[in-house]
């Protein structure tokens, strides 16, 4: 068996990296073809893949400009000649899933996501957008909902990665499709019974608005409860500006250095509708519980008044209430592990894989 694997663009380290790495696990020999990279936003480990790339690697301006040249990437994620394998497997929130492949190629989709930007935030994003380019961005992103829809057909079989993508993926495509809950890495992100629980709250994000980090940040400006975010993104200027001096930023930080303040935090807060997340895994994973939005994936990752809490709606005032009625004792070490060991990494490679064998078994 030929496989390949296809990723969206490996220019940041997420969730769908963390995935990527896992498939990584189960066949390191299999090539990895995305649109673009770029190897020093990366893990060092990386650079010792076979990554190739698409003609979008040599778009100008590429690292800082990369969301606005959306409209050239399905012709190239199309330009990946895969004629000589046997399965491909693509890991994809938007553009990966549209490669084409040959009738006699197996084609999973690992799919993350429907790109977000097009169907959930498509209202959002022509708000946004100033009154010359609204029609233009209209005209184009019916354009790339018809593409999205197309290159969803051309897929053989359909894995999501929770209840909430599945839903979209039923609505949107048409398709079923199985699920298979991303790999949250539990033999390392482990407590540390040497290390005392400090008073401070925790944040751990990608920031971007649609995270919804400012309801965190305005929340704990009103409390004057110590809030740490770790994470960087283009909202951090915006979010630093409503900041009070108990809210800090600490930017990126590597893994060793993120599992130490989950170990330590009172709480993680994930204000996120988020498709999954993983953040609230690997902090109970460390035997941390979360105060999650009553929304998306957390509904299939938090176990209210066992590994966290709710807060419903998606407001500053709701999180507050929870908050002031946050009881950190409650929560059971062996409960918060063990609900997060059913999502361990090893478990997200043994069913992806006989998912796979199967699917080629019938083929």
């Amino acid at each position: 068996m030929k496989i390949a694997v296809v990723h969206d663009y490996l220019n940041q380290y997420g969730g769908a990296e963390r995935v990527l790495e896992a498939v990584h696990e189960i066949w390191p020999d299999a090539p990895v073809f995305t649109l673009f990279y770029d190897l020093k936003k990366m893990p060092p480990h990386f650079k010792n893949w076979k990554i190739t790339p698409t003609f979008a690697q040599r778009l100008p301006l590429l690292s800082t400009n990369y969301e606005k040249y959306f409209a050239l990437y399905p012709t190239a994620i199309e330009q990946i000649d895969l004629r000589e394998f046997d399965v491909v497997l693509s890991i994809s929130s938007a553009w990966a899933k549209g490669v084409l492949t040959t009738p006699d190629t197996v084609h999973i989709s690992y799919l993350l996501n429907p790109m977000r930007f097009a169907w959930d935030e498509y209202f959002l994003q022509v708000k946004r957008t100033n009154v010359v380019l609204r029609m233009w961005l209209r005209l184009l992103m019916n354009r790339i909902r018809i593409w999205d829809v197309i290159s969803a057909n051309r897929i053989d079989s359909l894995i999501t990665i929770s209840e909430t993508v599945r839903k979209r993926a039923l609505k949107y495509y048409k398709q079923n499709s199985v699920i298979i809950y991303p790999p949250c890495d539990t033999k390392f992100f482990v407590p540390d019974p040497t290390l005392k629980v400090q008073d401070y709250f925790l944040v751990v994000a990608r920031l971007k608005t649609y995270k919804r980090i400012d309801i965190a940040v305005e929340a704990f400006s009103k409390l004057g409860l110590p809030l740490l975010i770790i994470g960087d993104g283009e909202a951090r200027g915006a979010l630093e500006k409503i900041a009070r001096p108990n809210v800090q930023f600490l930017g990126r930080l590597d893994d060793k250095k993120l599992r130490s303040y989950y170990q330590r935090a009172q709480a993680v807060i994930f204000p996120t509708l988020e498709d999954f997340g993983i953040i609230p895994l690997e902090a109970q994973s460390c035997g941390t519980p979360v105060i999650a939005f009553k929304g998306g994936g957390a509904l299939e990752t938090v176990k209210e008044g066992e590994t966290g809490e709710f807060f419903y709606p998606q407001t500053t005032s709701a999180l507050i209430e929870v908050i002031k009625k946050f009881d950190r004792s409650k929560y059971k070490l062996d409960v918060l592990q063990k609900h997060s060991g059913s999502f361990d990494k090893e478990i997200f490679k043994q069913k992806l894989k006989e998912f796979i064998e199967k699917k080629i078994s019938q083929s």
